[in-house]
């Protein structure tokens, strides 16, 4: 899998990125996700460690993508406090505390909490940021599913929260087509390595 054609409209060749990814991801064995869901929570928790990290946002992942309910149940059993975004009609993000169990199908399937909604700036006082991807660079570039939810969240974040990207290892690419609005991540975490941002977000 590659990068972008430097001809291409950005928009169809983040459409081309996309369709690959996804139907990779549609392959994978399920044992082997559990298996790449757990490392990924090893890996989230020690790019963590040396902050201090009493809130951090997360997501409950979709069917095929790198799994989180292991890292979201291992962040609040150490005591972080984990928060969980509701998809909104116009597909920005509101945030609800995570709690187990107070969970429910939100839309497109998406798992949210049941719990009281914070509103869509309670982003800004997470201490880290975990985004959902379909590809990302070394450099920080994210590539999301195209809503355009986590770009607003993000740019909403506060200047000291780290942000962090999961992907399986072959969708850290070497290049991603972005456009302006496009935000950018501190680490990229897969099931296997902790990518630092070169150079890091500015």
């Amino acid at each position: 899998m590659s990068g972008a054609e430097p001809s291409q409209p950005v928009s169809e060749s983040k459409g081309e990125i996309r369709r690959q990814i996804l139907a990779s991801r549609a392959l994978r064995d399920r044992a082997a996700q559990d298996l790449a869901a757990r490392a990924l929570a090893d890996k989230t928790i020690t790019a963590l460690a040396d902050r201090s990290t009493g809130s951090v946002c997360c997501y409950l992942s979709m069917p095929g993508e790198p799994g989180t309910e292991p890292l979201v149940e291992r962040l609040h059993a150490s005591g972080v406090s984990v928060l969980l975004p509701v998809l909104l009609q116009d597909l920005e993000l509101d945030w609800a505390w995570y709690s187990p169990g107070a969970l429910r199908p939100g839309r497109f399937g998406i798992v949210e909490p049941t719990t009281s909604p914070l509103g869509v700036l309670a982003v800004r006082d997470a201490d880290a940021i975990v985004c959902p991807g379909v590809a990302g660079t070394a450099t920080g570039k994210r590539l999301g599913r195209g809503g355009g939810s986590y770009d607003r969240a993000l740019a909403r974040a506060g200047r000291t929260s780290l942000r962090l990207l999961l992907l399986y290892d072959d969708e850290v690419l070497p290049e991603v087509p972005t456009e302006p609005h496009d935000e950018h991540v501190d680490i990229i975490v897969t099931p296997t390595r902790i990518l630092p941002a070169s150079p890091p977000r500015g």
